[in-house]
């Protein structure tokens, strides 16, 4: 971990990741158990309807230096065990974004962002 990260990434999230494959019926094969990551974060917009129906916008926005956050997965700000990230109270990953590290060039940062 970066000094950087260590001074700044202080706050704990909860992630499950997407098992890899499909069911028969091509559903996903479900989420690995959760994980701890430390983090800092911002809360954003959560939903925005219009005359069209509802778009899908950024809820929250999580800076980390775990790099293996893919879309699908699931994120929630805070410690949890429950197996289930739904029953959690998780939001979906829908983006992620790598940035370098540049200052120590030890670890790239990651911005996860969760949208409903």
């Amino acid at each position: 971990m970066s000094a950087t990260a260590s001074w700044s990434y202080t706050a704990k999230a909860t992630i499950w990741r997407k098992l890899p494959g499909k069911d028969e019926y091509g559903d996903p094969l479900g989420y690995a158990a959760p994980e701890i990551i430390l983090c800092d974060y911002e809360g954003g917009l959560s939903k925005r309807i219009g005359s069209l129906g509802a778009e899908i916008v950024v809820k929250n926005t999580v800076w980390t230096e775990f790099a293996l956050a893919n879309a699908g997965d699931y994120l929630l700000i805070g410690l949890s065990t429950e197996a289930d990230p739904v029953v959690a109270g998780a939001d979906e990953v829908r983006q992620v974004i790598r940035y370098a590290d540049t200052f120590e060039r030890l670890a790239d940062d990651y911005a996860i962002l969760t949208g409903v």
